[in-house]
């Protein structure tokens, strides 16, 4: 930006004569002039379902964490392209074991108050996210850390993790074994900084409103470590549960970007928006999932199994989601770099053939025409949520009898419900993948994952998942393939579809790279 202002002219005079150089002068400082003038106008984003917390260690939710990646950073943090870059840190080392990492702490990072980032800052926040006293969702993502496991188990003091600050701006983790991902890891907004009580924030942007129900508003963190690069200063998050409200909107010009599109109406939006849409391969997997726990599908693998094999997964994504979607049969998605497509032998067979087995299964589970399954499908607020789940109870109820009722809860008491698992029986799940490898998805459903509201607790899973951990390689591949081998043979969940990311970015955005991530940060963006 300072060559654009000074060394263009300069050279521009060196081959031009004086009158050429002043025209093209003042037509840069114009268009400059109109660069300022628009990025002062504010950024408006849908981020789909009120976020569950804004606080770093209680959140997980997807809309959650899109505005938490705004409002706080890491070690470090992705691109625009989903590529990591150095965050905080300015750059790091890690010693020949692979277990050793030092990182140091760019001098120049700030809270948007302007005290320093200290490495303290870092252990804090490490230690009050794996203390189980926070109950914090994601503290599983520590692991990795040393003495992180049993320290969530209660075995240990939060002070024993493998975590110190040598000096203000020198951070040391010892790790329990090498972990090839661990760079990843330190982008989720778990790991950053402990900002403490106060209303501090370490990314580009600071929250300066939430109206609950309505809106986020972030302002431009003006001592952001790079915030003379920061384009955008000012962004509202708008909380649109509903996607034709959010594609109202977006019509309306109310909306720069949406969060997600309108089931069913691909076609018509590409005739409608053209460019507008994007719609590009993403690292996520939505599942129902099984409380194993409790009746009826409690110690029930062939009822599970029944209730999976009559889901016609092509129907449900073409005729009743229609965004792009694609069935799925297995866990981890395909589209992971290394992995590949999994899928049981049923999953080729004719739907006929298929029916006819879970029939089968479902009289010798003992239900029948007379004495039929009734169960109850919990899902959050949400118009694709509602499809799916009519459409799944209509298959359930043709082919097998089941009796199905449809409970709608709003987010946050729907996740309530399904993290205590008193009373739910199949409910709505998926996983959007925080890094880039298969033990991301896999980790849900340990035995003692914060995040396994399946309640399913099963040794030799844990101990495959274990074993990995020592592992790299095509080793480490083949161990979590007979992980996931297992988890989909007890039908644990019932995979239905690999998400897209699909949204509806206006033109005059600058910035917006689809990515397998589908991660965008406000930072990278500008209006035209």
């Amino acid at each position: 930006m300072v060559c654009m202002k000074t060394c263009l002219p300069l050279m521009l005079a060196s081959a031009m004569n004086k009158t050429t150089t002043l025209f093209l002068s003042a037509v840069l400082l114009l268009f400059m002039s109109h660069a300022v003038q628009a990025t002062s106008e504010p950024l408006h984003r849908g981020v789909g379902p009120e976020p569950d917390a804004l606080d770093i260690h209680l959140a997980q939710s997807l809309s959650a964490f899109n505005v938490l990646r705004d409002l706080h950073e890491g070690l470090l943090t992705f691109d625009a392209e989903g590529q990591l870059i150095p965050g905080l840190a300015q750059h790091w080392t890690v010693d020949i074991t692979g277990r050793l990492w030092t990182f140091e702490l760019n001098p120049d990072a700030k809270w948007s108050d302007g005290s320093p980032i200290e490495a303290s800052d870092f252990v804090a926040g490490w230690q009050r996210a794996i203390d189980p006293m926070t109950g914090s969702p994601t503290a599983g993502l520590l692991e990795p850390v040393k003495n992180a496991a049993a320290i969530r188990r209660g075995e240990l003091p939060p002070d024993a993790l493998g975590v110190e600050a040598l000096d203000r701006h020198t951070l040391m983790v010892t790790l329990e074994q090498p972990t090839p991902w661990f760079e990843e890891l330190l982008t989720h907004p778990v790991m950053a900084p402990w900002p403490g009580e106060a209303p501090r924030f370490s990314g580009a942007y600071r929250l300066a409103e939430r109206l609950p129900g309505a809106h986020m508003r972030l302002e431009k963190n003006t001592h952001h470590h790079q915030a003379s690069d920061v384009a955008i200063e000012e962004v509202y998050w708008h909380v649109i549960e509903e996607p034709n409200v959010e594609l109202a909107r977006f019509r309306a010009d109310q909306l720069h970007i949406t969060e997600t599109i309108p089931p069913g109406r691909v076609e018509w939006l590409r005739n409608e928006v053209g460019d507008a849409l994007r719609i590009a391969p993403y690292l996520g997997t939505f599942f129902l999932a099984y409380n194993v726990a409790r009746p009826p599908f409690a110690d029930q693998p062939e009822l599970r199994e029944a209730l999976s094999l009559v889901i016609d997964r092509s129907l449900l994504t073409t005729r009743v989601l229609g965004a792009g979607e694609v069935p799925a049969y297995a866990l981890v998605p395909p589209s992971l770099p290394g992995w590949g497509a999994s899928a049981p032998q049923w999953a080729s067979e004719p739907m006929d053939q298929r029916i006819a087995r879970a029939q089968s299964l479902y009289e010798a589970a003992g239900y029948s025409e007379d004495k039929p399954l009734v169960v109850e499908l919990r899902y959050n607020t949400s118009l694709t949520h509602r499809r799916m789940a009519a459409a799944v109870g209509a298959m359930w109820k043709e082919h097998l009898g089941v009796q199905t009722r449809l409970v709608n809860e709003e987010w946050k008491v729907f996740v309530a419900n399904r993290r205590q698992g008193r009373i739910t029986q199949v409910i709505r799940g998926g996983w959007i993948g925080d890094w880039q490898d298969p033990a991301n998805f896999l980790q849900l459903f340990i035995s003692d994952s914060p995040l396994n509201y399946t309640f399913w607790s099963n040794p030799s899973f844990d101990a495959l998942m274990s074993q990995s951990a020592g592992q790299a390689g095509a080793e480490r591949m083949a161990t979590l393939k007979e992980a996931e081998a297992l988890l989909l043979n007890q039908h644990v969940i019932i995979p239905l579809y690999y998400y897209v990311s699909r949204h509806l970015v206006k033109p005059e955005v600058k910035g917006y790279e689809n990515n397998l991530m589908d991660i965008h940060l406000t930072r990278w963006l500008a209006l035209e």
